[in-house]
């Protein structure tokens, strides 16, 4: 274990290259013998998935790998039927944010009654979460949502396609497996739009009203890490992704900001119970009505909510620009920095290249309008600022 850090915030973290292979020995601890495996069909394909399972041969394990796309309530409602037909005493949750918030909701139904949605954050009947919930472990594959740190999942309806929140602190998963490795075979497209998804948790958890000095400074040192990470494994993935060779001194780089970006991706999940803001309501809006990608959706809208935020926090905006780059002088300026990097990971600038139309804009503005994380955006955001939004990502 001596290469392998081990801390507390707020689970038990355990980090390190190769740091998965200590999932048996933390079911073991755990007096697990049962656990459901929950990932999602791509991952079940990798190279590395074999050995991982084949690592647990000590247990009873079945593999429950329905999972894709943004997660759905079937989802949830086939994997709890799996936990509950195995009888499971542990949830393994192996993948990005769709098998982690899935998992989650599992461990949640397997001994709850009624249905999932019963359990909604803000409902006011809502059920309360007071029956066993089996032993949690995440190994989270990618590096954006962090939701292996998260006290709540995130499911849509799988009709209107809406996100409903389930948040309980019984959540939490009770030990994290952050091992960067798992990353490291990421294609750009997905590093790309995942490292911004967690770039935008740590930037409007900053911004975002209300006074939580640790949550500010978690989001700071998050944004630095980013500033230095993700373009550089970004590139690598290309190269990788064109079938090129990295030297050993490239190769130990390319491991570093992999290991920096799953810190960041934690850190913004972390920050952000101090809130988030009208970009985050922007792109679950895009999810709920265009069912783009969550990370993509906020890497797209990210300067538009940035641009509607800056008049109201100029000093907060400096800080984030001297984050980047300490000798910034305008806090305008790292609006700059977003827009330059994000056209060079290859993500669009507007909307319409994601397949986005203007007879959308209505159903856009009216789910972000209902959305729950514009209202600690530091700025009050009404209808016709939503549609103004919108309207300047349609033109970009």
């Amino acid at each position: 274990m001596s290469d392998f850090v081990v801390y507390n915030y707020p689970t038990r973290i355990c980090q390190g290259f190769g740091v998965r292979d200590q999932l048996a020995a933390t079911l073991h601890a755990a007096g697990a013998r049962r656990p459901l495996l929950v990932t999602d069909r791509l991952i079940k394909m990798l190279p590395w998935f074999e050995p991982l399972l084949a690592s647990l041969a000590d247990f009873d394990v079945r593999v429950f790998a329905d999972v894709w796309g943004n997660p759905v309530e079937t989802q949830v409602i086939a994997g709890a039927a799996a936990a509950q037909a195995h009888g499971a005493d542990a949830i393994i949750a192996l993948g990005g944010g769709a098998p982690v918030d899935v998992a989650k909701a599992i461990a949640l139904m397997q001994h709850h009654p009624g249905k999932l949605f019963d359990y909604e954050d803000g409902k006011p009947d809502a059920r309360p979460v007071d029956q066993p919930i089996a032993f949690l472990v995440a190994l989270p594959t990618t590096a954006g949502t962090g939701s292996e740190v998260g006290r709540s999942s995130v499911i849509s309806h799988d009709i209107s396609k809406a996100k409903k929140i389930i948040f309980d602190p019984r959540l939490l998963p009770n030990v994290v497996l952050a091992d960067a490795e798992l990353t490291l075979g990421l294609p750009p497209g997905v590093t790309a739009a995942t490292g911004l998804d967690a770039l935008t948790h740590l930037v409007e958890a900053f911004l975002a009203r209300g006074h939580h000095p640790m949550a500010d400074g978690i989001a700071l040192e998050g944004v630095r890490l980013v500033a230095g990470a993700l373009e550089v494994a970004v590139d690598f993935a290309r190269r990788l992704d064109d079938g090129e060779a990295l030297s050993e001194e490239e190769e130990a780089v390319h491991r570093r900001v992999r290991a920096a970006m799953l810190d960041a991706s934690m850190m913004g999940a972390v920050a952000f119970q101090k809130g988030l803001g009208v970009i985050h309501s922007c792109a679950h809006a895009l999810s709920t009505v265009c069912d783009t990608h969550h990370g993509l959706a906020n890497g797209v809208m990210l300067p538009m909510g940035l641009r509607f935020n800056l008049a109201v926090a100029p000093h907060r905006f400096l800080r984030l620009a001297r984050a980047v780059d300490p000798g910034a002088t305008d806090g305008a300026a790292f609006i700059d920095w977003i827009v330059e990097l994000r056209a060079r990971l290859g993500i669009p600038a507007g909307l319409k290249s994601l397949g986005v139309k203007p007879e959308h804009l209505d159903d856009l503005v009216a789910v972000a309008l209902a959305d729950g994380c514009h209202p600690s955006n530091p700025r009050v955001c009404t209808e016709a600022d939503f549609k103004a939004i919108f309207e300047e990502a349609f033109t970009a």
